[in-house]
């Protein structure tokens, strides 16, 4: 059925004088691309502007330099962890058998327009299950709908509708890490304990408040998508964009010599699947299956072992594996100054002993006059510190005084964690952090993307914000349970 077709379903063509918000967007497109730097003088800009922040703050200029040194080579191994999510999510979609399967997703839609919020929906949706499964699924998604000659796809929109999970999905759903950490007594600090106790994922995740505002901003997200996606006059395919779709799949070879011969073969690949197989029936039978998996090194692994057997011969593995490489450049490039970042806002404190993270919370928290207001304040703390340290791993530093203000107030618990961790992703949306990996698969840099997501931000913030803080209404606090 030919793209025309469908015009009463996903119009690719709008009247843009009726469409406001399809006007702004492109005037933020067109402003990215002609000021957004390269995602890497992004982040050299905020080390400066976090690193005078903590000087204006009181520090000295010496511990501040000490701070963002000490911390450089904090976030190693994350570094190496989303670098292999990225390589390991191409390796299995490289793969003959997944390689079918999204070509098979990629005809599902008739329109451009309806393919930017296939996307979308998609990756959010993923994302619920696990944030590395759905961008890396997402991109070679896109790279695959924009192989198709019968729509005209913009690759930047459908990019960016790539990214939704990791803007605006990937907390409501089991990968939340701090839902996570508070769930389980023994991975909460002993510091922390006494403060929250446990906090079960029925009180979190699990409440029908966070299925409103899941269902709220896949609703949203979609509907951005669909308006915002270009007319085809304003339309930028990768060809326009330069970027090369040439077939990337593995062509199969055969052995050049005796010495190939385990290389063309699966023996080996048999015994190490099902040495790891081993490892992996006892990883899981321990728990959820769905919160195992969201483990980074337990993803890595399953993703590693299933791409070793998709492929069937360590040949073709090592073919992807090559392919893969150039996508986690930026990632091993500048996570390194995040995590240089994050130390000095949260590790250097000021003559009273007080550091910049300690300030910027301690004056939301003291300016909440209950539970609702206490509720859209933290979600603006957290978003603003998000912007600067994407990292859901700040929660074990910023909860202590979180959630003793939230039981000084009487805001229920379960639900503080679930705003604190609505707003820390939104500013993902303008901050090019996560997307690094994205970018590398889809062969874009940020400017290319940031258009269209700082869209999703200004249009989600306000309402997100609103939302949670009007669900707090709707609980009842109670004390902590401990263990």
């Amino acid at each position: 059925m030919t793209d025309a077709t469908h015009k009463n379903v996903f119009p690719d063509k709008m009247p843009t004088q009726a469409n406001l918000l399809a006007r702004f967007s492109q005037h933020m497109v067109n402003f990215a691309e002609r000021w957004f730097p390269d995602a890497y003088v992004f982040v050299l800009i905020a080390v400066v502007v976090i690193a005078l922040g903590t000087i204006v703050h009181g520090s000295s200029p010496l511990a501040v330099s000490r701070a963002f040194g000490d911390g450089f080579w904090n976030l190693i191994p994350f570094t190496m962890q989303m670098a292999l999510v990225a390589i390991g999510g191409y390796v299995v979609a490289m793969s003959p058998p997944v390689a079918a399967v999204l070509r098979r997703l990629a005809g599902v839609p008739s329109t451009a327009r309806g393919a930017v919020v296939f996307v979308g929906v998609l990756s959010i949706v993923l994302s619920l299950l696990n944030w590395g499964l759905s961008l890396i699924f997402s991109g070679l998604l896109v790279r695959e709908i924009a192989r198709r000659k019968d729509i005209k796809l913009d690759y930047r929109a459908a990019g960016a509708a790539g990214y939704l999970g990791l803007g605006c999905g990937f907390t409501l759903g089991i990968t939340s890490s701090a839902a996570q950490l508070q769930a389980n007594a023994a991975s909460i600090p002993s510091s922390l304990l006494p403060i929250t106790g446990v906090i079960g994922f029925s009180e979190t995740i699990l409440t029908w408040q966070n299925l409103v505002t899941t269902l709220v901003v896949t609703a949203l997200s979609a509907a951005i998508c669909y308006l915002t996606a270009p007319d085809p006059m304003q339309v930028k395919t990768a060809a326009d964009l330069g970027v090369s779709l040439d077939d990337d799949r593995i062509e199969p070879k055969k052995p050049a010599r005796p010495g190939d011969f385990l290389e063309f073969s699966p023996v080996l690949t048999i015994l190490i699947v099902v040495l790891a197989l081993g490892w992996l029936w006892q990883t899981f039978q321990s728990g959820n299956p769905l919160i195992t998996l969201s483990g980074l090194n337990t993803y890595n692994f399953v993703f590693l072992v299933l791409g070793i057997l998709l492929h069937w011969r360590p040949r073709s593995l090592l073919e992807a594996f090559s392919k893969a490489m150039p996508s986690v450049s930026g990632v091993l490039l500048q996570f390194p100054f995040y995590a240089g970042i994050a130390q000095m806002l949260t590790k250097v404190p000021n003559s009273k002993g007080v550091t910049l993270s300690d300030t910027i919370a301690h004056w939301f928290v003291d300016a909440s006059a209950n539970s609702t207001v206490f509720s859209f304040l933290v979600g603006i703390y957290s978003a603003v510190l998000g912007f600067f340290i994407p990292s859901g791993g700040k929660w074990i530093i910023e909860a202590p005084y979180i959630m003793k203000a939230a039981n000084e107030i009487g805001a229920h618990l379960g639900w503080t964690v679930m705003v604190y961790n609505i707003a820390e992703t939104l500013p993902n949306f303008i901050n090019p952090f996560w997307m690094l990996p994205l970018l590398g698969i889809l062969g874009l840099k940020s400017k290319d993307l940031i258009g269209y997501t700082s869209v999703q931000f200004f249009v989600h913030f306000p309402i997100v914000m609103i939302l949670a803080a009007i669900l707090m209404t709707t609980f009842t606090y109670h004390a902590p349970v401990h263990p």
